[in-house]
């Protein structure tokens, strides 16, 4: 009987409060979140979007190796300049405060030109006194180093974003949404790709990158410059690098260390497509992008890139050679 007495204020104290239009005074049901469809259907595309990001990124990476065989772990740090060097015109006070379409295009061109004088004034050098390899490897992280704390000087620990684009509402593709900004973004990035596909296929200057990837010294005997196809990859790959980073600052945020912790997923996706192939980047790119937002599905989102690494190393049991790289006979 105490219980009884005690239980009769609460179940008046709750018709009380609970709202007559509710869903639980009228009996219904309460609402559901969205089903395990939905939510797959919009981690593929936010894996897509991820994805080209990457592969955008990942092109000049992999045309690098291809034609000096040179790992380039500076390449990150292109990324995070391109991304920066827009903010500094686009929202920075005492900047310029250009709108984000001329910033991107600024930034990309600086990518392009700091990268060419990478090649032109340190590595070049380097080649030419016959240094090795894995020499040029260290100098490449020393530089990541220099470059990386250059913005962390410049730029600051604080992350941001651009002015333009960014809080918008999504657009509804049936059980899934996404915004105009991140559709224009995955659009444009599957153009850019398209535009470097034709590049290597459709130009002279393809042909012969794609000559001294195959076989460097039987193309400088035919004729091709080969130091200016190397200077033409170079500052590719720095444009590409600094579009990418505006492209991954867009949607996601900027910060000083953005490029170093999308270099992994580079790399990731260069030796699952195949090392030194630029087609193969594309589409190991876009699987590592792909598996890591789907991963969130089952797994905490800390854990993406874990899993996308672990997709890269069940690939290369099954072909060591990557999607599209092509077995080599050693010895």
């Amino acid at each position: 009987m105490r219980y009884q007495r005690s239980l009769v204020p609460a179940l008046a104290l709750m018709l009380v409060v609970l709202p007559a239009g509710s869903a639980w005074a009228q009996g219904d049901e309460v609402p559901r979140g969205p089903t395990f469809g939905a939510r797959a259907l919009q981690a593929l595309i936010d894996g897509i979007q991820f994805g080209v990001i990457i592969a955008i990124t990942a092109v000049g990476l992999s045309l690098v190796f291809g034609t000096i065989h040179l790992i380039n772990f500076a390449h990150g740090e292109l990324v995070t300049i391109g991304a920066t060097f827009a903010f500094f015109l686009n929202v920075t006070p005492s900047g310029p405060r250009w709108h984000l379409i001329p910033a991107a295009l600024a930034a990309v061109a600086f990518g392009a030109v700091l990268s060419g004088l990478i090649e032109r004034g340190m590595f070049r050098p380097l080649r030419a006194r016959g240094t090795g390899l894995i020499n040029l490897f260290i100098v490449t992280i020393g530089l990541s180093l220099l470059l990386r704390h250059v913005v962390l000087v410049l730029y600051g620990t604080r992350p941001s974003s651009y002015a333009q684009y960014d809080i918008q509402r999504a657009i509804d593709l049936g059980p899934a949404g996404i915004t105009p900004r991140d559709l224009t973004v995955t659009v444009l990035s599957v153009l850019v790709l398209l535009g470097v596909a034709a590049l290597l296929q459709k130009t002279r200057i393809g042909l012969a990158i794609r000559a001294v990837s195959v076989n460097r010294d039987l193309a400088a005997a035919s004729g091709i410059d080969v130091q200016r196809v190397v200077l033409v990859v170079w500052m590719l790959g720095g444009a590409l690098a600094a579009l990418g980073g505006v492209f991954f600052g867009l949607v996601e945020i900027i910060n000083w260390d953005m490029g170093f912790k999308l270099l992994l997923l580079m790399f990731a996706g260069i030796i699952l497509g195949g090392l030194g192939s630029a087609y193969g980047a594309m589409v190991g790119s876009l699987v590592i992008g792909i598996v890591a937002q789907m991963s969130t599905l089952w797994f905490p989102a800390d854990l993406q890139y874990a899993w996308a690494l672990l997709a890269l190393i069940v690939v290369l049991l099954v072909r060591p050679q990557g999607i599209l790289g092509h077995r080599e006979r050693v010895g």
